[in-house]
């Protein structure tokens, strides 16, 4: 698996996780709260992969050109930014909006029903 992801265990999650994925959680409710789509959030991801694959490489002398890492921690990025883009759509949609839209979970809303009985 450390050779898969160019570096350590430990190392890997806690820079993909608590460093970057922070980074990428505020980045997903940046976008949201702009109204930006949500494709800006997966570019957003893939330029802190290669952040992320630097500064692994720079600090702890993990692979600078390990593919399998770049990709897994691209997508650990996108996802945790897309959870949190639509954690705030879903919040901005029912608070902007309360009149039109209810919330149906924690990432989705809908619209009310009409009362024209």
């Amino acid at each position: 698996m450390e050779d898969f992801l160019g570096t350590g265990i430990v190392t890997f999650l806690l820079m993909t996780f608590v460093l970057f994925g922070g980074a990428a959680f505020q980045a997903g409710q940046a976008f949201a709260a702009q109204w930006k789509p949500w494709w800006n959030m997966v570019v957003a991801a893939v330029f802190l992969a290669l952040a992320e694959r630097f500064l692994t490489y720079a600090l702890f002398d993990g692979e600078l050109l390990s593919i399998g890492g770049f990709i897994v921690t691209a997508v650990l990025l996108a996802a945790i930014g897309l959870a949190a883009y639509r954690l705030t759509l879903a919040s901005r949609m029912v608070s902007q909006y309360p009149w039109l839209y209810e919330r149906t979970s924690l990432f989705s809303w809908r619209e009310k029903a009409s009362s024209d009985a």
